[in-house]
């Protein structure tokens, strides 16, 4: 017999998830090594909206949001739904009523393939999205899909309780074994960052601080 819902996920240790939310996307990419990015078409529905949680996936067919609403019912406080729509996206799969859902049951998120609807509301309520954009296209309820499984999302194989955090530069996948080190290399770089940045508010150029040099005269650089 086919099981389409996985109740049972692994996730990170909460204290790490909460660490991770003051660190920006980008920099969690850098110091992975530049691992997880996830495709800059799927965006953040307004400015200075932040996702920082466990994956709890979801894939929906073509056009039906079934799935979701039962995602809705079993996702854990603090975790982020992270769905694919079968390529179809052009589908308005979320809107405000399901983001109230989300909001008293105290969701992480949602990051989407595919479109939403009702976006002014759901800034209004505050509630994290991601989305490649909008729709006003209805969907369907009577569709079976999957839930927590491996799902691909944003050129990224995300597996259920993989941590996503994203922010206005974008989304970055970090995968469970490997948040305590990721964050300790976050941190790090952080670190780093701020030395940097000393020494660039003196005047010197970032070709020197970086030793770029050697790299432009191997590179054939011809200057007049």
């Amino acid at each position: 017999m086919m099981i389409h819902v996985r109740t049972k996920i692994q996730r990170p240790d909460k204290e790490i998830v909460e660490a991770f939310k003051g660190y920006a996307s980008a920099t969690i990419h850098e110091a992975s090594g530049r691992k997880g990015y996830i495709s800059a078409r799927i965006k953040p529905i307004a400015s200075g909206i932040k996702v920082c949680g466990p994956a709890f996936t979801v894939q929906c067919p073509a056009g039906d949001n079934m799935m979701l609403h039962k995602a809705l019912e079993l996702a854990q406080p603090g975790d982020v739904i992270v769905a694919t729509v079968g390529g179809a996206e052009e589908y308005g799969y979320w809107g405000d009523l399901m983001s109230v859902s989300a909001v008293a049951r105290k969701l992480g998120g949602l990051c989407i393939e595919g479109c939403i609807r009702d976006k002014e509301d759901i800034a209004e309520l505050g509630f994290p999205v991601f989305s490649t954009g909008l729709c006003i296209r209805g969907t369907g309820k009577g569709t079976l899909g999957l839930i927590n499984y491996i799902t691909v999302f944003g050129g990224q194989s995300i597996q259920p309780g993989d941590l996503i955090v994203g922010d206005d530069d974008g989304l970055v996948l970090v995968r469970r074994e490997d948040c305590a080190e990721v964050l300790q290399k976050t941190m790090s770089r952080v670190n780093a960052e701020v030395i940097k940045a000393k020494a660039l508010s003196t005047g010197i150029s970032s070709v020197e601080y970086n030793n770029l040099g050697p790299k432009f005269v191997e590179a054939g650089l011809v200057e007049e």
